[in-house]
């Protein structure tokens, strides 16, 4: 599929609409119906193609963003470009592909993980914290983990719900990854109580900060 047209792939991504997978997704605030296995199938066809990525990303079609993001080239977005597409986001799925698969490899993610953090869109600031809590757990030289602390049990709370989990997650990732600080941030948890009744399936860790420590420090121990 080297020389597939954008046409065709809206059509072949048309045809993997299944109505049963849209009603699931919209549950959760995204609207395609692909599955996310054929999707990976069909990029896995494409192999990387940085300008069929552009042109479907241009589109308002949630699953080409999805698609875009899989046959992209990380590293060769500019960051004026990853600005605009954090912008342009509109739905969970895309925003976490568009973080985890591509802001992050690029060599902007840091200053623009700056940038985003105290943004007034809760969603952009969403962005900043996930890179946040991405360098908690990885590369935690220079932040400031007392002062992060600090932010998330004065905003947390009530904060919008994908800045909300974002801040949430970077609580949780201090508490795992930072025992100096696992003791406060389990309080802060506690208290909060932000996530406690997240229905949570069978086999997996609640996203309750407090349970999710926990469980992460004893699978270590």
């Amino acid at each position: 599929m080297a020389e597939t047209t954008l046409d065709q792939v809206l059509a072949e991504l048309a045809a993997l609409e299944e109505p049963k997978i849209r009603a699931v997704n919209e549950k959760h605030g995204d609207d395609h119906g692909v599955n996310l296995t054929k999707l990976r199938a069909l990029a896995k066809q494409l192999k990387t193609q940085p300008e069929l990525a552009r042109q479907l990303w241009r589109t308002d079609d949630s699953a080409a963003k999805l698609l875009a993001l899989l046959i992209c080239k990380p590293k060769a977005f500019e960051r004026t470009e990853l600005d605009a597409m954090v912008r342009a986001a509109r739905t969970p799925k895309v925003l976490d592909w568009l973080i985890g698969y591509v802001v992050k490899k690029n060599p902007h993610a840091e200053e623009l993980r700056q940038a985003w953090f105290a943004d007034p869109d809760p969603v952009v600031a969403s962005a900043g914290w996930a890179l946040t809590a991405d360098r908690v757990a990885k590369n935690p030289e220079g932040l400031d983990l007392a002062g992060l602390l600090e932010l998330i049990e004065k905003h947390m709370k009530d904060a919008p719900e994908r800045l909300q989990w974002a801040m949430n997650t970077t609580l949780a990732q201090i508490g795992i990854a930072h025992p100096e600080y696992r003791a406060r941030a389990l309080d802060i948890g506690e208290r909060l109580e932000v996530l406690k009744d997240y229905p949570t399936p069978p086999n997996c860790t609640s996203p309750f900060a407090p349970i999710w420590i926990t469980e992460m420090v004893r699978r270590q121990g």
